[in-house]
């Protein structure tokens, strides 16, 4: 047991090696943080959104943001697409590949961000949420893996996790990217 868990932790270390030392994570980081941290100085919210554990930290994301982070201030405005009634209800009626796009269709506005979370930057409902965010003059900020992918290519602004293993590894890199971004939110509009 110990092995495996010291073989895990070594990939993970690795993996946010490699991320750091790709050219492109930290000013992407940078701009993914100054697109969400402008939208919310105009007025304008976050919508985010992924499938699975995707979901998790895009729920994350959003309840940092209207709640807190590591200090109080006032609440920002975020909402992650996780409704489940809803999900269900339009998956029904219509098709999963719909569950991100028709919420940004109904709810998004121009200038606001979509967080579009997807590890392969490949799942088909994350990339038609993206398509109608660009539709409704919303940026796109992606999480995804190693580019080139097709949610990457519809982004504004896309950090892309190196190519791993297995999907946890980028997951823990989009997990890290994400309270970055918070953090770095919160100190782009002097909190």
């Amino acid at each position: 047991m110990k092995e495996l868990i010291t073989k895990d932790l070594a990939e993970a270390k690795n993996e946010l090696e490699r991320f750091l030392a790709d050219p492109a994570s930290i000013p992407s980081i940078e701009q993914a943080a100054s697109v969400c941290a402008g939208a919310i100085r105009a007025g304008r919210k976050i919508l985010s959104c992924g499938n699975g554990g995707s979901l998790c930290d895009a729920t994350h994301f959003a309840e940092e943001l209207t709640g807190r982070y590591r200090g109080s201030r006032r609440s920002l405005p975020a909402i992650a697409i996780n409704d489940p009634a809803y999900i269900s209800c339009t998956a029904n009626d219509f098709a999963y590949d719909e569950v991100f796009a028709r919420y940004v269709e109904g709810v998004g506005v121009e200038g606001d961000v979509l967080l579009a979370i997807s590890t392969s930057g490949t799942s088909s409902n994350v990339v038609r949420a993206a398509e109608a965010a660009k539709n409704k003059g919303m940026k796109v900020v992606a999480l995804t893996g190693p580019a080139p992918n097709p949610l990457a290519g519809l982004a504004d602004t896309a950090v892309c996790a190196p190519e791993a293993p297995h999907s946890d590894r980028i997951q823990e890199i989009h997990i890290k990217i994400i309270h970055i971004l918070i953090h770095a939110i919160e100190a782009e509009l002097e909190f």
